[in-house]
């Protein structure tokens, strides 16, 4: 297993590498992980060792993700910092300090047409910080180009003391193109829909709550959304009825949709739950 290969240490974050474009069946064998002590380690899954250790951060790792073609590898610090390394030289080829002092809680990229949005690259990839705010950026690895491409920063009321807040969280929409998702401690509970292309809120879904965790569907238009009462909602877009499960112990902290959006995953402190969805 990954955590008997690195004693000492605490796995903060991970990804699977993408399969390869045009293969179709094949499982990545790659998996690359963030550590507590501020290091990237990638391990073969087919040999269960470790292949690659970088130490890009100096703090703690929050979030992690592979570029789409799996090329570079992305990681978000404690402190705030992104890093863009590459797992054939080792080496860190970019550091953006844009959301500096305030952790990162998503990394997650996204393919596009090259030209789109009128800016240059082959992929857009977006950082979220716990201080409510998501920058997306064109980027052309290969090339040695990153440009910003929006900045967007929510707003909500003064943090109440001694309250542990919900995570930032946003994420690229699968069916709706140019537009992602944001959740978050703001003034309404609710989840936003942004255009890129407009640069505004395009959209507001009213929430029971705060969400505490997103996915969504690769597959069909709607989302998933954990919540800290045990609460699980699965949410049809643009509209429609919302289905709400029980089943957790305590605040539904993870939820995945697997590639081909027929399963999803959701964790609470000591419960993983797998559901099969079914329907059209």
């Amino acid at each position: 297993t990954v955590s008997s290969l690195v004693p000492l240490q605490s796995c903060q974050c991970l990804a699977w590498k993408p399969r390869p474009v045009g293969v179709w069946g094949a499982e990545s064998q790659h998996v690359v992980a963030g550590y507590s002590d501020g290091t990237i380690r990638v391990f073969s899954v087919s040999r269960t060792e470790m292949e690659l250790k970088m130490h890009p951060h100096s703090t703690a790792l929050t979030a992690i993700t592979y570029s789409t073609d799996g090329e570079m590898i992305l990681s978000g610090g404690k402190d705030g910092l992104v890093a863009v390394s590459s797992p054939r030289t080792g080496m860190t080829i970019h550091v953006l300090a844009d959301h500096k002092g305030s952790p990162i809680t998503v990394l997650q990229c996204t393919r596009k047409q090259y030209h789109d949005f009128g800016v240059e690259g082959g992929e857009l990839w977006l950082a979220t910080s716990s201080d409510r705010r998501v920058s997306v950026w064109a980027s052309d690895w290969l090339q040695d180009k990153c440009e910003l491409l929006d900045w967007l920063s929510f707003p909500a009321p003064a943090d109440p003391e001694g309250v542990d807040l919900p995570p930032s969280l946003a994420a690229f929409c699968p069916w709706e193109q140019g537009a992602l998702v944001y959740v978050g401690f703001g003034m309404q509970e609710e989840a936003l829909f942004y255009s890129l292309r407009k640069k505004q809120v395009v959209r507001r879904v009213s929430l029971p709550a705060f969400a505490t965790s997103l996915s969504l569907s690769p597959a069909a238009p709607f989302m998933a959304l954990g919540f800290s009462a045990r609460l699980l909602r699965l949410q049809p877009c643009p509209a429609g009825d919302p289905q709400d499960y029980a089943g957790h112990d305590d605040t539904v902290h993870l939820c995945r949709f697997a590639p081909s959006g027929r399963r999803l995953l959701t964790a609470s402190h000591s419960a993983v739950l797998v559901w099969e969805l079914t329907g059209g």
